[in-house]
């Protein structure tokens, strides 16, 4: 049973310049101790998704339903709602600066996180609780720096506090929003070791959420790959390196620095990411693809099964088997193909 089902969630906003469809029909579940990964340049969707999972995106047009732990969170009271966060939904932002307070001790901090949702322990027993915590993600003498102010930490060290926060009444699921920008390799490396040591002992499901392939390669079970508000692709994650089926995974793939390899220079994806205001008709990846058809153009490709084995789903006018697709990639690339051929080299006959 799943611990998270997210089903046809929308978000969109009314703005002066018009409505901006900041997510689109995505659906997923996240069981218990498993990590689903979220991937996407910026502005795909994944921390308004987020947001609105946590009941966070007031004034927001919201559809769809979000189930956690065999409740409805779009129906609960505000109360209910309130009672939940923290408690079993953890969430840790992205900039950990912005997020503690400045005026106040992390100590305190983590303190009043506890007591507001533990209202019978003392003040005694929850400064021990952030004592262990803080040592329990790995910051050095927690007894001492329990008291100091955020400007003290370093940013890595920060996102520890955060972290330390977050678990404090061990939630059932973690939502981690870029936990890992701006800080160096290393420091990204304890942050995810902390998590995935977290995950080990606790039973934890993490939703991570980031624009960096090597988080998900070091932490996902499952993948989710995002584009202007809408799943592209949905795989596992060895299927989204080796296995993937729609050209945006390729493109995110291939424009890592290749180390060790042949290729020297980068393969950017050419353009821009479409206006969530006016999205192109079709698929919203086709102004940017290399292997657009005329069906593209016209028509929003549904997310299919693809390759056959799995829970494998790419929303792509590409045939769904690897022959028929390496196929069609090579009359499109070779300008063989017309717009008679499009039946044929997607399989839609509608």
């Amino acid at each position: 049973m799943s611990l998270l089902d997210v089903e046809d969630l929308s978000v969109s906003f009314h703005t002066p310049d018009g409505i901006v469809k900041a997510v689109r029909n995505v659906s997923f579940s996240l069981k218990e101790g498993t990590t689903v990964g979220i991937v996407g340049e910026s502005g795909s969707g994944k921390s308004v998704m987020s947001q609105t999972i946590m009941g966070l995106t007031r004034g927001a047009q919201v559809s769809g339903k979000v189930v956690f732990d065999g409740r409805d969170m779009f129906t609960l009271k505000r109360d209910a709602l309130q009672a939940l966060r923290g408690s079993e939904i953890a969430m840790i932002f992205q900039d950990p600066l912005s997020s503690l307070h400045p005026y106040y001790r992390v100590g305190w901090q983590i303190v009043e996180a506890i007591r507001a949702h533990d209202k019978g322990l003392s003040k005694a027993k929850a400064h021990e609780r952030a004592v262990e915590l803080l040592g329990l993600v790995g910051i050095p003498q927690p007894q001492r720096r329990i008291d100091d102010f955020p400007h003290q930490f370093s940013g890595g060290m920060r996102q520890r506090v955060m972290i330390a926060m977050a678990i404090s009444l061990n939630p059932k699921l973690l939502i981690a929003d870029e936990p890992t920008t701006a800080l160096d390799v290393t420091v990204q490396a304890q942050v995810l070791d902390v998590l995935k040591r977290i995950q080990r002992e606790f039973g934890t499901a993490i939703m991570m959420i980031t624009h960096d392939l090597g988080v998900i390669a070091d932490m996902a079970d499952d993948v989710i790959v995002m584009y202007a508000g809408t799943a592209m692709e949905k795989s596992g994650q060895h299927d989204m390196f080796y296995e993937h089926h729609h050209p945006y995974t390729e493109g995110l793939l291939e424009s890592l620095p290749a180390y060790g390899d042949l290729r020297e220079r980068l393969r950017p994806i050419t353009g821009q990411p479409p206006s969530l205001i006016n999205l192109p008709t079709g698929c919203p990846y086709h102004p940017r693809c290399p292997y657009v058809m005329d069906v593209c153009r016209t028509k929003v490709p549904p997310l299919r099964q693809v390759f056959g084995e799995g829970p494998h789903q790419s929303a792509c006018w590409l045939p769904t088997d690897k022959e028929g697709r390496a196929a069609a990639r090579a009359a499109v690339a070779a300008g063989t193909y017309s717009g008679a051929t499009d039946a044929r080299l997607t399989g839609d006959r509608t």
